[in-house]
């Protein structure tokens, strides 16, 4: 995935209200971004980090800009959760995914379950429908328990859990079902989910692989031009 015009350089000054950023960019000027993520952000909303922006096209868009990345380290992280599935949906078009590879039909935002819409349905004539769900992984924490993991998710997700469900019911019917787990940042070295932080969606998750649901977890490799699926990166489920 490629950003569609050139991004923007600027410094943080304060991530608030959840979807709201004050940036000082390069030239002075201090703009309000649109920040498209609704966890806690975990170690990537601190003041002064060097930020990324593109410009918002959309002429109904309240703000004129948006928040991509922020730099963590050496490292750029991608915090717009939106782009997620964008990438997986190029990741698995591509092939780049095998275990998601080789099926007729891709289609995005399906509904299915109750009252719910997949991230991406794989179908095929020779072989049950798979759906996939795709989350976007930005949580590394340098000081815990497990500093090398990339960690999911960074706050308490109902609609995640919720999630979960919706897949082994499909899997229950006779289905296939996908957990796809992508970390957008490339300094973890596995990948674990965050238990500490929201026990009923790992749980929710130990219930589900139980009835057949698969997890695959891919790094991707973020710079300023755009993200693409890098390596498949171990699970850790304890």
């Amino acid at each position: 995935m490629e950003f569609p015009s050139p991004l923007t350089r600027g410094t943080l000054l304060r991530r608030y209200k959840r979807f709201l950023s004050d940036i000082e960019l390069e030239t002075g000027q201090e703009i309000v971004a649109h920040c498209a993520n609704p966890g806690s952000m975990m170690g990537l909303a601190e003041p002064g980090s060097e930020v990324w922006l593109s410009p918002n096209t959309n002429p109904k868009a309240k703000l004129d800009w948006r928040w991509e990345l922020v730099r963590v380290g050496g490292d750029l992280v991608c915090i717009n959760t939106a782009h997620a599935n964008r990438v997986g949906e190029e990741a698995i078009g591509a092939g780049e995914i095998p275990e998601l590879a080789g099926y007729a039909s891709l289609r995005r935002e399906v509904k299915y379950g109750q009252n719910s819409r997949i991230d991406i349905l794989l179908e095929d004539d020779a072989r049950p429908p798979c759906y996939v769900e795709i989350k976007s992984v930005t949580l590394r924490r340098p000081d815990g328990a497990h500093p090398g993991a990339a960690e999911f998710p960074d706050s308490v997700t109902k609609r995640g859990a919720k999630h979960l469900a919706e897949l082994a019911n499909m899997v229950d019917s006779g289905a296939r079902a996908a957990m796809l787990y992508l970390v957008q940042r490339g300094d973890c070295d596995h990948f674990r989910l965050a238990a500490d932080i929201d026990p009923a969606y790992a749980a929710a998750m130990t219930d589900a692989r139980a009835r057949g649901v698969e997890a695959l977890c891919h790094e991707c490799g973020v710079t300023s031009r755009g993200i693409e699926i890098a390596r498949p990166m171990k699970i850790t489920i304890d």
